[in-house]
């Protein structure tokens, strides 16, 4: 893994539930100064779960066969930070 990716894990709890999961990191990016003076750097996080490990199972079948909610969850988060 290079230097502006990481791995991060962690407990995400839904509705009572509390899970370990790996977040992928891109970043933190360089240095920014804003147009107040401010310093900045931001980063990516993505994660995928499945929502039935936290208890989300329902669920309907649509007419043609197909379901309503897929199992499968992307998480996406994207952070800023700024130096004090």
């Amino acid at each position: 893994m290079d230097e502006n990716r990481l791995k991060v894990i962690g407990d995400l709890s839904i509705r009572g539930v509390t899970k370990e999961i790996t977040v992928d990191v891109e970043g933190p990016t360089a240095e920014v100064k804003d147009p107040g003076g401010n310093i900045r750097r931001g980063a990516t996080g993505t994660s995928k779960i499945n929502r039935k490990d936290f208890g989300l199972a329902w669920n309907k079948v649509l007419d043609s066969g197909g379901l309503v909610v897929g199992d499968e969850v992307n998480i996406s988060v994207e952070v800023e930070m700024v130096r004090k």
